[in-house]
């Protein structure tokens, strides 16, 4: 069976400059997680940081813009 979200996403609210972090929490422990913007793909580096621990997965977004939103 294909991993689910335990709850939906929430929206997150955080300064321009900041760091914002999105987590799930997934029905299976270490599921595999692409975290996308649209259609787009993200990938770790300077930008973002991907981190999962058992079922739960978080997606850190350094140096906010508008363009993040």
């Amino acid at each position: 069976l294909p991993a689910l979200f335990k709850q939906e996403l929430q929206n997150t609210e955080a300064e321009e400059g900041g760091t914002a972090i999105l987590r799930c929490e997934l029905t299976k422990p270490k599921a595999p997680v692409e975290w996308r913007k649209g259609d787009t793909c993200l990938y770790p580096g300077l930008k973002y940081e991907m981190r999962q621990q058992g079922s739960t997965a978080e997606l850190f977004i350094y140096d906010l813009e508008l363009d993040d939103s």
